[in-house]
């Protein structure tokens, strides 16, 4: 069997994104691994975690998963697209659960995505966060759902930082989405404006073009993706 092109990690890989990202990826020939609640069957290699009490023990139950699933290699990326969506405002019964809700699904992902890239990236390789282009400005009817990937936003930052701990010429960076076009949001929204949704395949294609260099953004960047008559532009914030 041929060795494979290169390695990435999807955090989130059993997902509507993290599916196609990691069909993708296998298409190209790539070593696929997956970190999900449940299994990818065609990734190569999956970490399931269950939902944990803590952030230290979830961090604990996926490095550990993932030390036997990647071993001694390293990667070209990790590509974490795990998360949700809560809505709710101040005066919101569900204001608090909600927000702890985001912060798990979101936040806790992306910092362990991170401390993953410190220990499995490549000189050069590249970490990709799930932000979210609502959260540059306010939320009010999406609290926790905005603070949780404003969040991420500043995390980004401080890992392109001099000094990080991840591994020199390394991209960290955050896509941006409006609003990518699932098979859930086409049933919560079922008379939305489609076209104006970013497709899945289109960010799966972008997350391959920048593993191998390709039109890379700046280290740091927060990458809006504005979707118009079905064409997607990538828009620095």
């Amino acid at each position: 069997m041929a060795a494979p092109v290169g390695r990435v990690l999807v955090y989130g890989g059993r997902g509507a994104l993290g599916s196609t990202i990691v069909k993708f990826f296998k298409s190209r020939l790539y070593w696929v691994g997956s970190i999900d609640l449940n299994p990818n069957e065609e990734a190569d290699a999956n970490v399931v975690v269950k939902p944990a009490e803590s952030w230290t023990e979830q961090e604990d139950l996926v490095s550990k998963g993932v030390e036997i699933a990647v071993g001694d290699f390293k990667l070209d990326a990790i590509l974490c697209v795990a998360g949700g969506w809560a809505g709710g405002n101040a005066s919101s019964k569900d204001l608090i659960k909600n927000s702890d809700m985001m912060w798990k699904q979101s936040v806790w992902t992306s910092t362990i995505a991170a401390s993953l890239a410190a220990k499995y990236l490549k000189e050069g390789g590249i970490l990709t966060l799930p932000g979210a282009q609502p959260s540059l400005h306010g939320t009010p009817g999406m609290i926790g759902y905005g603070m949780a990937k404003a969040a991420i936003h500043q995390l980004v930052k401080s890992l392109a930082c001099e000094n990080s701990g991840l591994p020199s010429n390394s991209l960290a960076t955050a896509i941006l989405p409006v609003t990518l076009d699932t098979p859930m949001n086409r049933k919560w929204m079922a008379n939305a404006d489609f076209s104006s949704w970013t497709t899945l395949e289109f960010v799966a294609e972008l997350f391959y073009k920048w593993t191998n260099g390709e039109n890379r953004p700046a280290n740091g960047s927060l990458v809006q993706l504005l979707t118009k008559d079905g064409e997607t532009s990538l828009v620095i914030a």
